[in-house]
This record gives C-alpha cells, structure tokens and sequence, in this order.
C-alpha cells in the first residue's frame, strides 16, 4: 500500500517517523551497553538541524515532558515539494501560566522531603505553536536524546522521560497520543479530547485531569432552564468536536425544553489564505445573528478559540453583540494576544463558562510574583512572553528598524499589573489541572517505590533505580492513584482514566481597564442527586455592583401569559408558538402552559383564566371584626348579669329583694347569664361537639329564662288575688308554684331536644354553591321541623308572658314589677318576630350572626327591663329600699 496517499498530517509524521528511526533507517548504532548514568556517546548523533524556538529543560532523575501551546503560528500552504515554512504570528501570554504551574509543582515535590525524597523531578517541555506538525516533531524530540531528533537511539546525554503532560487542544493530545501510545508512556492531557481518543482499547496510555465533558452539557442545560433562556444560537469555533458537542448538547437541551434559532460552525483556519476568505464568506451571517432575537450564545471552542472569536467580532466591527450573553464550554479560556491589546472586549462582559473546578494552591501567587526575565535560564519562553506582555523588547538587536518606538524592558515589570485577558495572577482551571497531573505523577511513582521497597528489601540488586524505570510501569500505580493536594481538593481517576469532579460555574467581569475577574456563581456536581446537579448563587449573580448590567431576556416570542395557552406555528422549532386565550371555564395559571386545565370542585375561574382561585372558607370566627364584636357583648352582658346577681345577693335580705321572690330572681338571672354565654358555641368553625349542642343549649336554656319571667308574672297576679277576703289563691302563693311552673315549661323542652337528638341530630356541613367563591361551612339542623319546635315553643312561653304580663302591667305593684315584665316581653317577642324573615334572608356567616343578635338582644331587654330598676334602687336610692315604702306604695 502506498503511504503517501494519506492526509498531510500523515505524510509528515511518516517522513518524521522516517527520519527518527520509528521506520527501518540506516543510521546510528543503537547502542546495547550501558555505559554510565549520565551519558551516551556516539559518533554517528548529530544535533537537530531544525530545533524547536520555544524549549524549557531541566534535568532530574525522571522528568516529566509537556507540550505546551504558547506560541500561536499561522502556516502557508504546503504541498511537500519544500520544507514547510512557519509564520509566527503572537503570543499567547495567558498560556505561560501552564508552564509555571509545572515548574511550581516540581518545585514543590522536589522541595518535599516525604514525597520522592531520593528522586529528583525534572522537566521538558516543547512548543506545539498550535500546529499539528510542530506537535509530531516535539513529540519526537521528548523521545530522542535532548537536541537530538533520532528516537530509539541513546546518544550523549539520558532523558529519563516518565511521562508527558500535554495537550491543551484535542488535536495536539491526538498527534501525541499517536506517537508516545506506542510506548506506553503515560500522557497526562488537561485539554479537551476529540471523538475516539477516550476508547481505552485504542489508547490505554492517556489519562484525562478532567472530568467528563459530557456532564457539563446537562450543566448548560440545566443553567439555561434556570434563567429562562430558552431560546439560544450555537457556535462551534472547535470543528473537530463539533458533531460531538451537538450530538450530546442538543437532546439535552430539547428535554429541558430549550430550542435553538441556529448553529454556526466556525471552523479554524489553518493558513493564511483561508482567514480572509472566512472573514468575507461569514460576515453576512454572523451579522444576521448578532442581530436576531437571539440574546444568548452558547459557544463550543477549546483554546485558542477565544482568539477566533473576538478576531472575528473585531474585524467585522459589530457592536450589536454587546449586551449579549455568552456561555462557554469547560475548555474555553478568555484569552487575548498582543495583537489584540487594544481591541475592545466589552461585548463579552458578564460572560458564564463552565470551568473545571479549581483551587488556589498555597504560595502560587508568590511564585509568580518572583517571575522575571532573567528567573531561569534554561526557559526559552520567558523573553518572548515577557516581551509581548509588556509591550517591551529585552534586546536591542532583535528589534528591526523602525520598530525603536517600543521602550526597553526593565526586568522589573509586575505581572500582576498585566490585563487578565494577557495573564491572571489566579490559578486558571488548565493551570490547575496541570499543577495536578504534576502531582498525580509523583504520587503514583511513590506509590511504586513504596511497593518496590517492601517487596524487595532483601533484594538490593532488584530495587527500583530511577535509572532502571520504565515509562509503562507507572500505568498500574497511575489509575489506582488517589491523592488531597495542598489545596485541599481529592484527585483520581474513574475507570476510564478520566479525573473525578464536577464544573464551576464562573461569571466574568471586565473593567474599563481589561482588568478581568472570575467570579464563581455556582456549580454543577455530576454525582449529585437529579435535580441537584445545579447550584446557583443568585445573590452572587445579582448583588454584586458589577453585575448591574441588564439581565438578557432570549425567547423566540413573548411568552404565552397566564390565562393563554400556547399554539404551535407550522414549520417552526416548539420555543415558536402563538397564544390562544383558555376556553370558558379552563384556566391557564403558569407562563407557556401547553393546554389549559379545569379547576378542581373547590375553586373557581377568575375574570381573566389565569388562576383557579380558591373558594374560601367562610364561617364565623373569632378573629375577624364581627366575631370579636359578637364576644364582646356576650362577655360584657354575661359579666353584668354576674355584677346583678353579686348586688342580688349582698342585698338578698332587704326588702326590696324579699318582696320579688329571690329565687326565681336567682333562676332568671343565673339563666340569662348562659343565654350569654351559650352564643359563644355558635362562632368558630363548626364542628360535631359544637353543632349538636349550640340550638339544643340555647333552647333549653331560653325555656328556664322565659319560664322564670312567665312563673314571675303569674307570682305577681297570683299575690294581687290572694290579699282579696276568702280567696282560694292564697294556697298558691309562694315558691312551689313558681318551681312548678319553671321545671314544667323546661321539661316540655328538654323533651323536644331529646327526641330532635334521637331522630335527626345537628351536624356540621358545607356549602359550595350557595355564595359564588366562597365554601360555606355551618351547622346542618338535620330535621329542620325539630328546629323550628323549639323556635316555635319559645315563641308560645313568649306570647303567654306577654299576655299574662300585659294583663298584669296595672295591679298595684311596689315598683311596677308588672309593667317591667310586660315591657320586657314586648321587646323579646319582637326580637324574635323579626328573627324569621332575617334569618332566612342572610347567608353563611351572617345567618350564624343574625341568630346570636337575637339571643343577645332579647335576653338583654330582660336583663335590662326587669332588673336595672330594682340596682337603681338598691344602689342609687337606698332611702326606697325599705319595708315603709313597700307598704306606701301597695294600694
């Protein structure tokens, strides 16, 4: 088969493969003795003709590689007919910051004397420039002897390579993979991995210091759904995890009911040609988009996907995306070059990203700040990083004519002064993920000297040297490895290689001078119970000063208020819809409801179809104005009638009390105390104790009240016939009669309530229909004809007293006893003839009340007729209580 009708990636890494000694090449003896520790020799190594611009080596027992992608290159097109030619464009500043996580965790290991303490760490670490090529050639380089580019063969010096850290872009971990896969060698990456490199089948040798990225797509979806933002454009800057990125995004999004207007694959250009040409073909339609309904963008991009974007948003000149949101995916960093130092990055203020989770590791940030041109020699970064950040040149003879305006560097800039899109002095999430494979590294190898060690103790010769390691040898300690790091967070590794551990969710805030802060507004745990995968921070989000900007409101159209349900439209996404308002009788009481829905029995339908509004509960109670107005006379009379009865009984032996039989005094009055008292069971809610007894108490104890008046009255008569010569009536003056016709009048209705009781007891009830909006709750009679016996026979006493009292009202009495009574009787036999009409006019409450008017009432104007003249006497005019005057005033 001939190799070369391959893709150019595949020619290249053939020919580099070809010239390294991967493929049969006549070169260099590989040498088989094991001359020394420190070096190997031959004549045949030559250095590498072509070396890497950008390099950072430091020796140790093991070192540790890394590809990095500081450098940001643009290539012209190649057609393998010369040597393909490199056009650096910038910097990446913001990338440097994974290099000083590496060499801040070595240091860190190196510096511990209980982690590797007899092993040295080193590093390697190669530019990618963000191109494929470069990625191959240094992967190569980590393989060959330091300089030299002819793997498999050991020449001068030993490059112990335990393991490779790297990459931060899927396909510069997929170009290593390629290469250090068919060595075993672990690959550490920290960036985001393309469709296939997560098959362990394929490529057991890489592990993943993220979590799963397809948890954060339900923790987008999820974060939509909270805000309300169900209608969203997509832009995939990363094309090749795009299909990917949709085909696990876009169904999640359908379940939490988010659609989307459009999805706009941004493809990187790789040569120059093609970026102009991008540029034209796109600015229609991402005009088209930043001018759309649409106010929320979720972006799909891994570094330097950032660049992309904003390259584009600047050349094309929209401002209409300001006030935008933007949700980025875990791998996006907000990154700029020097080329866009000026550029204007406000259209991404208040920004959301889904970050992996970090922590601060002690002493970073004075790490950083020890950071200078000159802190290492062997960093061939720093002087071209420094220069870009700062806008400064550290040697005059690489500075071109015309090109002096640029002021010197000093060596002592701050680069906590530096934007943070150029640099953050905050350890950034791929900063965070390298600073722990550094460590989960060096865990794993102590792991296996500890092993080794206890195992081979008596073995000397068999010990683990690091010069005798082997790179695939730390893939069992790897996997089971599981660590605390110093900032407190837990590493290890699922069964698939991949780290264990959720996304923050960060909110980022640019000032006016492009300083930038990360704030974290919540988090989303993948091992959290459903529904509580999420964490917001609201008061984060909307209490801070800096968050004052308007919130986005992203729908396709105005929701479908309470009260409308919503209608499909013909052709377009389900967010599409129009608002048709609820039939009669249905409501719709949430915002974008499908269909309207019936009220339950006891509700009703608003004006307006937008709520069910509940029936409410009416009786009378204490609380509300007329029942505390309703108690309050009941009490106040109830505590009158007692002050009566206490006067009553202080002065029982005076004459006035003697000559009005103080028995039935005492009767009536302890009687009319519970007719008070007794409406007390008619307010507060009804129930079973309360509804049998209230008309059966009230009867009762309205019998003996108007039985006492009645037995009162016939006294006064029976008394007048009995001073005539040879009557016969003396024999019924006295207390028995009184007694008599008192217990007889009470029996009679005792003997209703109890057969009311037998038959067809009171019971509570409730009635929904009778008041629109309102469940009335009150005392059913059971058999209303019991009811109205007992109304009826009160009303018989009644009408006896009156004509008896009447009758009565001109006998000769000491202090008009008859014409009291009469005028008594007259005001509660009106009371209760006005009761009827009223009590079946009214409803609810207000019938419940009508009756315990009347109960009062009535039962006050005895009060008040019969007994108020008899205080006044005792009281005000004691001179009257007096047997003399008892005597003057008979006839």
């Amino acid at each position: 088969m001939d190799i070369w009708k391959g893709s150019s990636d595949l020619k290249l890494l053939m020919l580099l493969m070809l010239l390294s000694g991967l493929l049969p090449h006549v070169g260099c003896k590989k040498h088989l003795v094991h001359r020394s520790l420190a070096s190997y020799s031959s004549p045949s190594c030559v250095s590498d003709p072509s070396p890497i611009l950008h390099e950072f080596y430091r020796p140790g027992d093991l070192v540790i590689g890394k590809i990095s992608s500081q450098a940001f290159a643009l290539l012209l097109e190649t057609n393998f007919s010369e040597p393909p030619s490199e056009v650096l464009i910038n910097m990446v500043p913001k990338n440097y910051q994974h290099i000083l996580a590496l060499t801040f965790a070595v240091k860190e290991i190196n510096e511990n004397p209980t982690l590797l303490p007899n092993v040295t760490l080193g590093f390697h670490i190669y530019d990618s420039f963000h191109s494929a090529q470069m990625t191959y050639k240094a992967s190569l380089n980590l393989l060959s002897t330091q300089h030299r580019l002819i793997t498999n063969y050991k020449c001068d010096f030993l490059n112990n390579l335990i393991a490779i850290i790297g990459g931060l872009d899927s396909w510069i971990s997929l170009c290593m993979v390629t290469i250090t896969n068919i060595y075993k060698i672990p690959q550490l990456t920290y960036g985001s991995l393309v469709s296939g490199l997560t098959d362990k089948t394929l490529f057991s040798s890489m592990y993943q210091m993220v979590p799963n990225e397809s948890n954060q797509y339900l923790g987008i979806a999820y974060l939509l759904h909270h805000f309300q933002w169900t209608w969203v454009g997509i832009f995939t800057v990363d094309y090749a995890n795009a299909e990917r990125f949709l085909q696990d995004l876009v169904p999640v999004l359908f379940q939490r009911g988010i659609c989307y207007s459009f999805i706009e694959k941004m493809p990187k250009w790789t040569y120059t040609e093609r970026m102009f040409n991008l540029l034209s073909s796109n600015l229609a339609t991402f005009s088209s988009h930043m001018n759309s309904n649409v106010n929320v963008f979720v972006v799909h991009g891994q570094p330097p996907s950032m660049y992309y974007l904003s390259y584009f948003l600047h050349m094309a000149g929209l401002q209409s995306s300001i006030g935008k949101m933007w949700i980025w995916t875990t791998h996006w960093e907000f990154e700029s070059s020097m080329t866009q130092r000026h550029w204007d990055m406000h259209p991404f203020q208040g920004a959301m990203s889904l970050t992996v989770h970090s922590n601060e590791p002690p002493g970073f940030q004075r790490y950083l700040q020890m950071i200078n041109p000159f802190w290492a020699k062997e960093d061939g970064f720093i002087h071209d990083f420094w220069e870009q950040a700062f806008n400064c040149y550290l040697k005059i003879s690489s500075m071109g004519e015309g090109e002096n305006i640029i002021e010197p560097c000093t060596g002592k800039e701050k680069m906590e002064n530096l934007p943070g899109f150029f640099f953050e002095m905050d350890m950034t999430g791929h900063s965070y993920s390298v600073y722990n494979a550094v460590h989960t590294i060096a865990h794993a190898l102590q792991t296996m000297y500890e092993s080794h060690t206890k195992y081979r103790a008596f073995v000397p010769e068999r010990q683990l040297k690091p010069w005798n390691l082997k790179p695939w040898q730390l893939h069992p300690f790897l996997r089971n490895t599981a660590f605390n790091n110093s900032a407190g967070d837990t590493v290890r590794f699922d069964e698939s290689g991949q780290l264990i551990g959720g996304f923050d969710v960060a909110k980022w805030v640019i000032f006016p001078n492009k300083s930038l802060v990360k704030v974290k507004v919540g988090q989303v745990d993948p091992q959290a119970p459903s529904g509580k995968r999420l964490t917001i921070l609201d008061e984060r989000i909307h209490g801070d000063t800096w968050f004052n900007q308007v919130w986005p409101i992203s729908v396709c159209n105005d929701n479908c208020y309470p009260g409308y349900r919503k209608q499909q439209k013909e052709g377009q996404p389900f967010c599409c819809y129009d608002c048709t308002q609820c039939p009669e009788g249905m409501i719709s009481a949430k915002k974008d409801m499908d269909a309207c829905i019936n009220c339950p029995p006891d509700c009703y339908t608003n004006l307006y179809h937008n709520e069910c509004m509940p029936k409410v509960i009416s009786y009378l109670s204490y609380e509300e104005p007329l029942g505390i107005s309703l108690v309050f006379f009941a009490i106040s009379f109830a505590l009158i009638t007692a002050v009566i009865l206490g006067i009553f009984l202080k002065y029982q032996d005076t004459p006035i009390m003697k000559a009005n039989n103080r028995s039935l005094t005492y009767i009536l009055l302890l009687s009319l105390m519970l007719c008070f008292l007794c409406t007390l069971l008619f307010i507060g809610e009804p129930k079973h104790a309360t509804c049998a007894f209230q008309q059966i108490i009230f009867g009762i104890i309205f019998s003996i009240a108007i039985s006492s008046v009645l037995a009162k009255t016939l006294t006064v008569v029976v008394a007048f016939m009995a001073t005539e010569p040879g009557s016969k009536m003396r024999k019924w003056v006295g207390k028995r009669m009184a007694n008599c016709i008192v217990i007889s009048c009470s029996f009679v209705q005792v003997g209703i309530c109890t057969i009311w009781q037998s038959i067809s007891p009171p019971f509570p009830d409730v009635d929904m229909y009778s008041l629109t909006g309102k469940i009335l709750m009150k005392c059913n009679e059971g058999s209303i004809l019991m009811f109205y016996c007992i109304l009826g026979y009160m009303g018989f006493l009644a009408i006896v007293s009156f004509t008896v009292a009447f009758l009565a009202r001109k006998l000769p009495d000491s202090f008009n006893e008859g014409k009291f009574i009469t005028f008594s009787m007259l005001i509660f036999c009106s009371v209760w003839f006005s009761f009827v009409p009223t009590y079946w006019s009214a409803k609810g409450k207000y019938m419940v009340a009508v009756e315990i008017f009347s109960i009062l009432s009535s039962s006050a104007g005895l009060l008040g007729c019969i007994f108020f003249p008899k205080c006044y006497i005792i009281i005000m005019r004691p001179d009257l209580n007096n047997k003399e005057q008892l005597i003057r005033r008979k006839i």
